[in-house]
């Protein structure tokens, strides 16, 4: 679709669940809106099967996001695949720039960016991902029913992780570079301790992924039981993601311990007009999932609408 006007009443930063489902609120309400996002689908298009998304007993997350797409493509709703380089207050308006030069003004703004996964920046690893390569325990730990897996990480995702993956996965190695967790829940670090299929491989790294089209065994640089070399069917890198605070950062928007955008229960922001969804900000805790993501974003798009409409009013 040519965008003729420059004008939107709310522009969305990225192309996830929480962009689409604030996109898909937007203009079920009617308020002209634009989403703009470099990389489509975002954690959940690159997440492999899914089985905990409502309505489907398991999907391809690429095939849901795509799903999620379509649907606002159905209102008509521009989407550009860009990347917003700045977001500035302009009088009562907010003047968006792309890095590819594009400029548009909002009445408001929906940062639904997310995160950078942290990586272990191996071979194979990115192009692996959904071939034995996951960054999400909660997402992909049924589909190792009685497989042998490994999980790495030291905080509590990691710990929380590997209990899940050993209620599916016959052995679960829980491979960590330190000697001892980082502060993973108490009741946590009892069960681990006390799991039979868990072991606990410490001062170790992966130095390498092997396989041919797909993860067949892990190279670590400590020896385990003797070996170098550990046959594995999937692993799962649990070390964190960091959200994507430059946009934030420039409009000066709160951020917590974990530089996650505080907003309140309405996704608002302590900037007027700035709205968060998903990943980015700290709405569901420690849960980051596909569902919460969306859900964030339809709360943030009706919150969006009864601000332009309360704006129009005054």
């Amino acid at each position: 679709m040519n965008i003729k006007d420059n004008y939107y009443d709310v522009v969305i930063a990225g192309q996830g669940a929480a962009a689409f489902a604030a996109g898909l609120y937007a203009a079920r309400y009617q308020i002209k809106s634009l989403i703009i996002g470099e990389t489509f689908g975002g954690e959940t298009a690159t997440g492999g099967l899914i089985e905990n998304y409502p309505g489907y007993p398991e999907i391809d997350g690429f095939d849901l996001m795509l799903k999620f797409k379509e649907q606002v493509e159905k209102y008509d709703v521009p989407i550009i695949d860009d990347k917003v380089d700045s977001v500035k207050k302009q009088e009562n308006l907010f003047q968006v720039k792309t890095f590819g030069g594009e400029m548009f003004s909002a009445g408001t703004v929906i940062l639904a960016v997310g995160r950078n996964r942290r990586t272990l920046n191996l071979k194979n690893e990115e192009e692996w991902v959904g071939r034995g390569v996951s960054y999400c325990s909660t997402c992909d730990a049924p589909m190792h029913k009685n497989n042998v897996v490994a999980i790495v990480g030291g905080g509590n995702a990691a710990v929380e992780g590997a209990l899940l993956l050993s209620r599916y996965a016959s052995t679960v190695y829980l491979i960590y570079r330190k000697e001892e967790f980082t502060r993973p829940e108490p009741i946590s670090l009892q069960q681990l301790n006390q799991s039979k299929n868990i072991k606990q491989v410490m001062s170790t790294n992966v130095t390498q992924l092997n396989g041919v089209d797909g993860l067949d065994s892990i190279s670590i640089d400590k020896e385990y039981n003797g070996v170098s070399e550990i046959d594995v069917d999937g692993i799962f890198i649990e070390i964190g993601a960091d959200p994507r605070v430059e946009i934030p950062n420039q409009l000066k928007l709160e951020l917590n311990e974990k530089n996650e955008v505080i907003v309140d229960s309405e996704m608002r922001t302590n900037v007027e007009g700035i709205f968060a969804a998903g990943d980015l900000c700290n709405s569901s805790g420690d849960l980051k999932q596909t569902i919460t993501a969306a859900s964030q974003g339809a709360i943030a798009a009706t919150s969006t609408y009864h601000y332009i409409m309360n704006s129009k009013l005054d």
